[in-house]
């Protein structure tokens, strides 16, 4: 699926400004250091963009700040979700807490979802 220019250069933005949580995960999951397993950041994938997306394993993961607790960002997230539903992939949300207390955790549960893929 080609994107468009704009999508493109707003994914460029935010893989030059990602949050710290992000960029801890992405220090684990850059060049296949998670089970082998290629991952891209800030992905552009329909007319959204993923934080982290594993095309092989139809995954994406979420990394969630607070900013994702208000009624508008939970309704817009669970759009989201249905669109990637819709498309093949599943979504795992982890928070910024989740990561910065728990990152051996998040990749445990990343790979199990892997594993558990049909």
């Amino acid at each position: 699926m080609r994107q468009s220019r704009i999508m493109t250069e707003r994914a460029r933005h935010l893989r030059r400004e990602p949050t710290n949580a992000e960029r801890k995960l992405w220090h684990v999951l850059r060049a296949h250091r998670l089970a082998g397993l290629s991952f891209r950041r800030q992905a552009p994938c329909g007319p959204f963009i993923a934080d982290f997306l594993c095309a092989e394993a139809r995954l994406i993961v979420e990394v969630d700040g607070a900013t994702h607790s208000s009624d508008e960002e939970v309704a817009y997230d669970k759009q989201r979700d249905a669109w990637f539903a819709a498309n093949g992939y599943r979504v795992l949300r982890v928070t910024n807490e989740d990561v910065y207390r728990n990152l051996d955790g998040v990749c445990e549960t990343m790979l199990a979802w892997v594993e558990r893929r049909d």
